[in-house]
């Protein structure tokens, strides 16, 4: 029964479930946390300042601006550029909704770009056929943890003074020729959640080399009011005007003490899992029906995601089938991502179809995420290839 699918009533590869990411929270961390507890300021205090200070430094930028979550991080985006019904802003189809949900809480439309088949990064070639009059900005992301080539994007955008934006909510961490992600486009947003390279439970950053646009995502991020309470207190005032209608979007100082703490250990993570995927890539590469997504040259991969695309010529079941198996081994696999122009509410609200997005679309069929977070243990990644084997193996042509 040993190499028997777990599927079909045989031994699972391992005993628990491993989950495809997962926070990794040190003595360190809790200790940061709980000084916070015990100061004066929970929220809108000096935690804040000092956590994106150091985010921006990280990613070389000017300014940090620190939000309540990735998807805050990009809606203020979209407002600090002033995106307004009838502005359309070019978005990649293999994302998380958020990226295009970030344009349509402004009342922008997302238009759809495709992807490069052997990366799944936004194709250059496609956001140039999708520029318009109308086009106010386009939002690259770093799909899996990797640059997109924000040089193309820049030669096909700037010219039309279209604003470039970077989803690098994958990519803290990454660099593309030595370059920093935060630092390859105008703004760049961040994301902080359990699965991500540093986690504040949740949270985000734009960064930004522009002062004017750092201050509308503060204001924005505050309820649109020009102060916060540290401000007024310092001041010995209590007189606040509300300039623009805003969200409550703000970090708490509890949570960047986490992120501060977390920052520390970001080249120990990354460099973590830059060891797991080199693992993977030996082992994959010699497997017959997956390939794992191509390394652009010059990018210094991040690796949020370790991503493989299933050669379903060389396969009996489609990947549907494979994900079952997988997860009957104890790997817990995921899918990243469906298509956004597939999801019905996009499907209803803006007219889109299948054909739209082609690669993209044939991607989602074949893609898995495999496990990828630091705490991860050598005998970990050796379930994770042992599973891979053991299934491809079962169901090889």
């Amino acid at each position: 029964m040993a190499n028997t699918l777990a599927l079909h009533g045989g031994r699972p590869v391992r005993p628990t479930m491993l989950p495809y990411g997962r926070q990794q929270i040190s003595e360190g961390d809790i200790a940061a946390v709980v000084e916070v507890l015990r100061s004066p300021w929970l929220t809108t205090g000096p935690k804040v300042s000092d956590f994106e200070r150091e985010c921006a430094a990280r990613a070389g930028a000017a300014h940090g601006v620190a939000v309540s979550s990735g998807t805050a991080a990009l809606h203020a985006a979209m407002r600090a550029l002033r995106i307004q019904p009838g502005d359309e802003v070019i978005v990649p189809a293999m994302t998380f909704a958020a990226t295009a949900n970030s344009v349509l809480y402004e009342g922008g439309t997302p238009v759809f770009a495709d992807v490069e088949a052997d990366t799944l990064l936004i194709d250059p070639s496609s956001v140039a056929a999708k520029i318009t009059p109308r086009t106010r900005a386009v939002i690259a992301v770093d799909y899996a943890g990797q640059p997109a080539d924000y040089d193309a994007l820049r030669d096909c955008s700037e010219s039309l003074g279209v604003a470039l934006v970077a989803d690098a909510c994958h990519a803290l961490g990454a660099r593309m020729n030595g370059r920093p992600a935060g630092s390859l486009a105008g703004l760049t947003c961040f994301s902080f959640h359990p699965v991500k390279h540093i986690t504040t439970a949740e949270g985000g950053m734009v960064t930004t080399d522009d002062g004017q646009l750092a201050e509308r995502m503060r204001v924005f991020r505050n309820h649109g009011i020009t102060t916060d309470h540290r401000q007024r207190e310092a001041q010995g005032a209590f007189y606040y005007e509300m300039a623009e209608l805003g969200f409550n979007y703000r970090l708490s100082d509890l949570q960047c003490a986490l992120g501060l703490s977390q920052l520390e250990r970001l080249p120990q993570f990354i460099a973590r899992r830059r060891q797991i995927a080199s693992r993977y890539d030996e082992a994959f590469s010699a497997l017959p029906g997956v390939r794992a997504l191509r390394v652009r040259p010059g990018a210094e991969h991040a690796y949020h995601l370790y991503v493989v695309r299933l050669e379903l010529d060389a396969l009996r079941v489609d990947r549907g089938e494979i994900f079952r198996a997988l997860r009957s081994e104890n790997i817990g696999v995921n899918v990243h991502y469906i298509p956004v122009n597939m999801h019905p509410y996009y499907r209803q609200a803006l007219g889109t179809r299948p054909g739209l997005c082609p690669v993209a679309e044939d991607a989602y069929e074949r893609v898995l995420s495999l496990p990828m977070f630091p705490a991860m243990s050598d005998v970990d990644v050796d379930d994770v290839i042992d599973a891979m084997t053991k299934v491809l193996g079962h169901y090889r042509k």
